[in-house]
Order: structure tokens, then sequence, then C-alpha cells
């Protein structure tokens, strides 16, 4: 297991481009041969490319685990059918006003954090389609838990300013141990710079050594 650097359109929020999990993970259409070669690489997973609502943000407007994926109301016919075709998981637009999915929804195959904005119906369908419990909190007086959290099936990273009653919600909300730290040396909203899944984790190119540390600690890699 390992913690690979890599930068996406030169920036280093690779996050927000790309969404992952321990089978496949979501590429902008035309992104290069080389980074996708890469990314599929590292994280030892198939390689989809697709844009979610005509867009290449994938990693903000998306949400999963290994049993669903929650996307942007603003995706299209063809975009769901080729994420439903090429994953065989159940594929849900999330029908509420908002838009930035995986701003508002964190899950590994244990449970989710969402974000207290939410409707009930977004909840449901939220539940319905990932298959697991869901908590609903904010995160160090934010909103987006998406941003402030970073999750998979071994540990997550979260905002620096978690208070110790989040930490633990979150820690038995998703069954792992969970680390405060920044990536990209300093950014608090950690999975922006990071995709990570079971297997391996790639960090944005700025990243720290000492972020690094908490990575691998957080992570088990």
């Amino acid at each position: 297991m390992s913690i690979y650097l890599l930068d996406i359109y030169r920036s280093p929020n690779i996050g927000v481009f790309i969404k992952g999990n321990d089978e496949f993970i979501f590429i902008p259409s035309g992104l290069s041969t080389t980074k996708t070669s890469k990314l599929s690489n590292y994280l030892e997973v198939k390689p989809i490319q697709s844009s979610i609502s005509g867009s290449r943000l994938n990693g903000a407007l998306s949400s999963m685990n290994s049993k669903g994926i929650l996307v942007s109301k603003l995706t299209d016919d063809r975009e769901l059918l080729i994420l439903k075709k090429e994953t065989g998981l159940n594929v849900e637009r999330v029908p509420g006003k908002y838009t930035s999915i995986g701003n508002l929804i964190v899950a590994n195959d244990n449970g989710a954090i969402a974000s207290p904005i939410l409707s009930d119906k977004d909840l449901e369908v939220a539940k319905r389609t990932l298959n697991v419990p869901i908590k609903t909190l904010t995160i160090a007086d934010y909103f987006q838990v998406g941003s402030m959290l970073a999750v998979t099936n071994k540990g997550a990273i979260i905002h620096p300013n978690a208070s110790k009653e989040e930490l633990k919600l979150v820690s038995d909300t998703l069954s792992v141990d969970v680390e405060q730290t920044t990536i990209n040396g300093g950014v608090p909203f950690v999975s922006s710079g990071l995709i990570a899944n079971s297997r391996n984790v790639i960090a944005g190119n700025i990243t720290t050594g000492p972020e690094l540390m908490m990575l691998s600690r957080a992570f088990k890699v």
C-alpha cells in the first residue's frame, strides 16, 4: 500500500475532478491517457471516462461507496447510462436544489455523513442508493461535510477544527478511525486534494511531508 502525489489539469485539487471507490474511478472525459493510466494503476481500479452534468468536476458532483452512486440532478440521461452500464451499480440523481453532491454527502461501505441542508427526500434517495445508515451533522461549523471529510473503508481524515464530538460521531457512523489533518500544504478542506480507496492513496502534488505522515496513519498505508 502506498501514497502517490499527482496533479490534475496542473492543479493539486485532484479530488475536485476525480471520484472513486475500490473498483473504479470516474475520470473527466478527455483527460490525457498518461494521467488516466497513472490514476488507474495507482488505485488498482478500472477507469471510467464520463462527464457529470456536462462538467469535468466529477468529484464535486458525485458521491459513492461500493453499493451505489449519487450524482447531481443535472446529470443527463447519457451520462447516467454510462455510469450504470460501466459500474453495474444503482446510480441515482439527488432531486433537491443542491447540485454539488460530493460536497454534501460522503460515504464508505459502513455509513454516510450528510449535510443538514439536504431535504428528507434527498436523504431517502441517498440512504436507498448507498444502502448504509446516514447521519446528518455539520463539521467545524461548515455544512459542506463532503469537503470536510475524505473516507475509505480503512480510515478517514477530517478538517483540523472538527470538535471531539464530531470526531466521535463520524467514527461511529463510518466505523473507522478518524484523523485531523490538512492537505496540499495547509488546506483544511481535505477531500479537495485527495483520492483514496482501501488499497492506496493519491494526494495533491504539493502535500507536505507531515501531511503525508498523517495520511499514512489515517488510511493505514
